[in-house]
This record gives structure tokens, C-alpha cells and sequence, in this order.
């Protein structure tokens, strides 16, 4: 299935075309946008870096408009196997975009952040942090998930308490996984709905920071 699945390069939103070295920072959209959906985050991220943000692979339903990662409806509804083949998929557009970037991390937001967690899981060596807002870790077993807690990268999670899109056993699963296979910067925000607040923005531009100071003392 991943293999028929193809992120189309000539959507990517590129925060600046001058990227030479710059530390590579890539943004994954949730169910029903697109890749100028995270784009606005730009203005509210670290200096320094390269922004990318992708267009999901496929369209959801009629009448829903924009893109999606994986399915979320019907008998395959947020599948894990359908989260690993849009990982893949994404992968497979890193390797011709990652460029001369000293380190990558991805933010992705609800589907995005189950995509970037999946993705995570099937490449540890390849990312430097992870920022899931609103979003889970999908369930089961994957090979790499032992490596992963020997790696520990770092990963920050994000979400709301008024947050009602994400189903509480994939949250309950997630605030157990997570600890367990990275090192874990988070915070539930008191009244957020499905939706990131400018409060976990400025969490999320310091986790950056950090993931950035790293790099330049590496």
C-alpha cells in the first residue's frame, strides 16, 4: 500500500529557498488541511532553521476538504498499518528534500503527529526531536521500537484538556508509550480545545531551541 502512496513534492511549502546547512524542521498537517494549514507557525518558530511544510497524500471523503495522512472513518478508521504506509511515504520524500541539513525534526499536528511519532519509530536515527500537538501514538508493535528506547530522542507532546477529536484510549496508550521510548517534554493545556494556543507555542519554540543549541554543540 505505502508504495502507491506519493507526497507531491511541488505542494511543499519552503520557508526560505536559501537553505544551505540550516537545521531542517518539517510541518505535518492534520485531517482536512493542507500544507498551508501549518505554515502560519512559521513567525512563532526558532531562527535559523528551514521549514517545510508537506501535503498529505490523499484526499479525505467528499465534501471534506484538503488532504489526509490515513483514513480515520469506516472499519480501517486510524489503522496503524495505515499510519506506518503514510510514514513510509513520508520517508521516502525526505530522502530527496533532507538535503545538507545537519539534523531533522518534524511538528506535526494531530494525524501529522501520529505520522511523525510512526515516522519516528520506523527511522530513529534520522530525527533529532519530534513536536506532537494534539496527536497520539499509534498502537502495536513496530521492529525498531527497542532501538527507539535505547535512543531516547526527544519528543515533545502537546495537548488540551477540552481536546474531544483524539479518542481517550489512544491518549491513555500514547501518556504510556511515550515516556517509555523517548525522552519526554509535554503539557495539557487547562481549557484547549482541538487547536494549538499561543501558550503551547511558546513551549514549543523553547523544545526547539534546545533541539538547535544541540546541534551547534554537537
Amino acid at each position: 500500500m505505502s508504495e502507491n502512496l506519493t507526497i507531491d513534492d511541488a505542494a511543499t511549502r519552503w520557508s526560505s529557498e536559501e537553505r544551505g546547512r540550516m537545521p531542517l524542521l518539517v510541518l505535518l498537517h492534520g485531517y482536512g488541511a493542507d500544507e498551508h494549514d501549518l505554515f502560519g507557525l512559521v513567525p512563532y518558530l526558532p531562527d535559523g532553521i528551514a521549514v517545510a511544510s508537506v501535503a498529505a497524500p490523499l484526499a479525505p471523503p467528499w465534501p471534506m476538504p484538503g488532504r489526509s495522512w490515513y483514513p480515520i472513518e469506516g472499519l480501517d478508521g486510524r489503522s496503524p498499518d495505515a499510519v506506518t504506509s503514510a510514514a513510509e511515504a513520508f520517508l521516502r520524500w525526505l530522502e530527496g528534500a533532507v538535503g545538507d541539513a545537519p539534523s531533522v525534526a518534524l511538528l506535526g499536528f494531530s494525524q501529522g503527529a501520529a505520522v511523525a511519532l510512526q515516522t519516528l519509530r520506523l527511522a530513529p536515527e534520522r530525527f533529532g526531536a519530534i513536536v506532537a500537538l494534539s496527536g497520539y501514538a499509534s498502537p502495536g508493535p513496530l521492529p525498531r521500537d527497542e532501538e527507539l528506547r535505547e535512543l531516547r530522542p526527544a519528543v515533545f507532546w502537546g495537548r488540551g484538556t477540552n481536546d474531544d477529536v483524539i479518542p481517550p484510549a489512544l491518549i491513555d496508550h500514547t501518556a504510556q508509550w511515550l515516556p517509555d521510548h523517548s525522552e519526554l517534554s509535554g503539557r495539557v493545556y487547562t481549557g484547549l480545545t482541538h487547536s494549538i494556543s499561543e501558550e503551547e507555542l511558546a513551549d514549543v519554540r523553547l523544545f526547539l531551541t534546545k533541539w538547535i543549541d544541540g546541534i551547534v554543540a554537537s
